[in-house]
């Protein structure tokens, strides 16, 4: 069956920030599907790079090397029946971006600036056309400073723990105490870094989720875009 388009007359690009495990992917996804928009998961990009780079063995301190084996791999985001798909020149790496190697060495990684320029460009490349739901860390600040609607979601560190243990690939080499103290360093590390720091854009809406379930936030965020387009002051 033929989705319709949304109610919207007109368009908007909606911006989902948030430490990590706040929950962005699956509500912007969800956020997508519910306006008919199209949904870019900007973490799995740098995830991907990540998962590349080792791979093939660069580390993070090799800069030079990191960005021109990421300006000749072929990167895609492809929809897929049960989410996003991930692919890196051609094979499907959706699997295995989100094991515990990838989440402890993407921080590192995010933090080389010309590799940021480059999905920088390609990501606001995706929004030209508005209709999209970008999640990320640094998307209502320096990739989409202009989209119409921001949202920073965040939770509590042991809320954000238990959710990135339920989905790790690899769970069993991990406790969640582990878990836990990792996100927390990760937060730290998105928050110091001099490329593009994890932080909340002034004009964005604030939504702490710890004790939301993933359908209340979704039902939050199309609220806010429903109040952008009647031009009303979201609180």
């Amino acid at each position: 069956m033929v989705r319709q388009e949304t109610e919207f007359n007109d368009r908007i690009n909606i911006a989902i920030d948030g430490p990590a495990g706040a929950g962005k992917s699956t509500v912007a996804r969800l956020v997508a599907n519910e306006l008919s928009y199209i949904y870019v998961d900007t973490g799995s990009m740098y995830r991907a790079v990540t998962w590349f780079m080792t791979k093939l063995g660069v580390g993070p301190e090799l800069q030079d090397e990191v960005l021109q084996h990421t300006l000749n791999m072929v990167l895609e985001l492809r929809p897929g029946s049960d989410g996003q798909k991930v692919y890196v020149d051609g094979e499907d790496v959706t699997p295995y971006i989100r094991s515990t190697q990838v989440n402890s060495m993407v921080s590192r990684y995010a933090q080389i600036e010309g590799l940021r320029t480059h999905l920088v460009h390609l990501q606001r490349q995706m929004a030209l056309r508005k209709g999209v739901v970008m999640d990320g860390r640094d998307i209502g600040t320096t990739v989409l400073p202009d989209a119409e609607v921001k949202v920073f979601l965040t939770a509590s560190v042991k809320e954000r723990a238990l959710r990135r243990f339920s989905e790790l690939s690899d769970a069993d080499d991990m406790s969640l105490e582990q878990l836990e103290k990792d996100i927390a360093k990760r937060d730290a590390l998105d928050e110091q870094r001099e490329i593009s720091p994890l932080r909340c854009a002034e004009d964005a809406t604030i939504l702490d989720t710890t004790n939301m379930n993933i359908q209340q936030v979704v039902t939050a965020i199309v609220s806010f875009c429903r109040s952008q387009r009647d031009g009303e002051k979201i609180q």
